[in-house]
């Protein structure tokens, strides 16, 4: 039989990182797609040239998947971190999923705004569609079934660390670059920079969560976390390569190198704050502060 976690002494961990991340989304991840106007961007839109439409829409089309397949395949981890009885992360959680459902809302909204309604499939390259087809569902279906430590430590670095923490900030750098020094599609920019705050909790979490593993079982972090990024990193530089490798997406002069770079980047700092927890105490790592993994 379970037994009750809040209705005793111990209560809500308020103080944990978990908490605080639930206060913050009841805070400042209330906003709504549907408020945002779209109506320069649907201007902005028609005068865009071929090139930068293939641009833009090559990239709609990668978010609008992505953040559809994240909404999809977070339960699992929902569900395992339930089975463990971590309530405040869970409490935290509700909010995630919430969050992927509205940005998926949001890519949508988009792209009707604008008229492009057709089938946006075909825009996907196979190297995408590994990712978030075939280890991303993997990954995260995989705790149906097994709930070890070494399970959720894979599913979030392939979910937390890479997808959002290399793919997805790779990809807003990429609308930042095209469209804000030319001030095109304001309110794509504006959804955007909403996702990015959210998405600074998601990964603040993902890191939160593998510390704790790291911390509790030190092998995770060279058996599972380094093995796993050392396999994916490939696939992030290949993604972005090619998106370049057609003439359109060039419209905005925009270099390859810049958004490698970038994924480097990003890649080395969530690596560097994951070392850090081996020989922690456990009590640190629930004292993470926000600025410590960079929630904004």
């Amino acid at each position: 039989m379970r037994k009750t976690i809040t209705a005793t002494s111990r209560g809500l961990m308020i103080d944990s990182f978990p908490y605080r991340l639930y206060q913050k989304a009841k805070k400042v991840g209330t906003w709504n797609p549907a408020t945002i106007d779209y109506t320069k961007d649907a201007e902005d839109w028609g005068i865009l040239s071929i090139g930068q439409k293939n641009s833009i829409l090559r990239l709609l089309s990668q978010f609008q998947a992505g953040e559809e397949a994240v909404t999809l395949d977070l339960l699992p981890l929902i569900m395992a971190i339930a089975k463990d009885g971590r309530i405040e992360e869970e409490m935290y959680l509700t909010t995630f999923l919430f969050e992927e459902a509205k940005h998926t809302e949001f890519f949508r909204t988009v792209l009707d705004a604008i008229g492009e309604k057709g089938e946006l499939n075909p825009l996907l390259t196979d190297t995408y569609k590994q990712v978030f087809h075939v280890i991303l569902p993997t990954a995260m279906e995989r705790l149906i079934t097994d709930q070890s430590p070494e399970a959720i430590a894979d599913a979030a670095t392939v979910y937390n660390m890479f997808v959002e923490g290399v793919l997805a900030e790779t990809g807003y750098f990429s609308f930042y670059k095209s469209l804000e020094k030319s001030k095109l599609m304001p309110g794509l920019l504006e959804g955007v920079g909403n996702l990015k705050r959210d998405e600074s909790r998601h990964i603040g979490y993902g890191t939160f969560l593998l510390q704790r593993l790291i911390c509790e079982h030190p092998h995770i972090y060279d058996d599972v976390v380094m093995k796993r990024m050392e396999e994916l990193t490939p696939l992030a530089f290949k993604i972005i390569d090619e998106g370049f490798q057609e003439p359109d997406l060039e419209a905005f002069d925009n270099e390859p190198d810049e958004f490698v770079n970038f994924a480097m980047k990003q890649l080395k700092v969530r690596m560097e704050i994951l070392s850090r927890a081996r020989g922690k105490k456990i009590e640190d790592i629930y004292k993470t502060t926000e600025s410590d993994v960079g929630v904004y």
